[in-house]
């Protein structure tokens, strides 16, 4: 799933670490959110909106994944 975690991030001058801390979850969790290999949680995703007051629709590109996710099943 695209998303601009370690955009917003980076902007926030925090490191990985201290970003897990914010939101009670693992540095191995926000590395693989910014890899985009893992699809957080409703509550975790809005944690993070939350951390960089933004959208989780911003931060978590739904617009954009929600066309890409749709092309997959019109494919089918």
């Amino acid at each position: 799933m695209k998303n601009r975690v370690k955009e917003y991030r980076n902007r926030s001058n925090l490191t990985q670490k201290q970003l897990a801390e914010h939101v009670f979850v693992s540095q191995r969790t926000i590395i693989s959110l910014e890899k985009g290999k893992y699809k957080p949680s409703i509550m975790l995703a809005y944690r993070l909106a939350c951390v960089f007051e933004t959208t989780v629709e911003d931060l978590f590109c739904l617009a954009e994944n929600k066309k890409l996710e749709d092309q997959v099943y019109e494919d089918l």
